[in-house]
């Protein structure tokens, strides 16, 4: 795929979106950063309805923490991975308080270095919090990436530099919204919906349907 044609589908994402943002709900980096851990395969959705119950009763990393990891799992226990969320939920808090002053860091090291916070959610933080030209690929990214040619990669990683490679600057800051939101309700896993795409005719996907 060659630039222009880069261009002009981000330009179009730009159009059809000004302002993206994420479907998690958070009121402060703190509480995005526990919505991004605990989004790990599982929905958004399924992750806003514990943390609309858990975020009125806790939402610092010292409220959290006094929950302790039983606390916490019983309002977190209708989504995937509770157990091993909870633990690193915990940890985390303590980390944070005893690390960085209760804050969430502006660092992609310091952020890794929490437990259950690997890159994809580093980058996720960096770029909504911090305003951090970052793109964050998970299993929506990964697959537009490739299907629609943008950036094709092998892995994840791949994926992620190549993107920072041939994105253009003035999209970066949106490309990791733009791309989820893409693949998350139109370009989907099972059959996508290239009727209904806004840049069907730059994809270069050999499959297209007609939805």
């Amino acid at each position: 795929m060659n630039s222009e044609k880069r261009y002009e589908i981000f330009r179009r994402f730009r159009e059809n979106d000004s302002n993206p943002t994420s479907d998690l709900k958070y009121g402060s980096n703190f509480e995005l950063l526990i919505s991004v851990m605990l989004s790990a395969q599982a929905t958004d959705v399924s992750v806003n309805k514990v943390t609309a119950k858990l975020y009125p009763i806790a939402n610092t990393p010292e409220k959290i923490l006094a929950l302790g990891e039983d606390g916490l799992k019983d309002y977190i226990k209708t989504i995937g991975l509770f157990n091993s969320k909870a633990k690193n939920t915990i940890a985390t808090c303590r980390m944070l308080i005893e690390q960085h002053n209760s804050q969430v860091p502006e660092d992609r090291a310091a952020l890794e270095a929490l437990p259950g916070v690997g890159r994809k959610t580093a980058n996720v933080i960096l770029n909504i919090a911090f305003g951090h030209p970052t793109i964050a690929v998970d299993t929506h990214i990964f697959r537009v990436s490739n299907r629609t040619g943008i950036a094709p990669g092998k892995d994840v990683l791949a994926v992620e530099k190549k993107l920072l490679k041939v994105v253009p600057d003035e999209f970066k800051l949106g490309a990791h919204h733009w791309l989820i939101l893409h693949g998350r309700y139109t370009c989907v896993a099972r059959k996508p919906r290239c009727g209904s795409c806004i840049i069907e005719d730059l994809c270069e996907f050999r499959h297209k349907t007609e939805d």
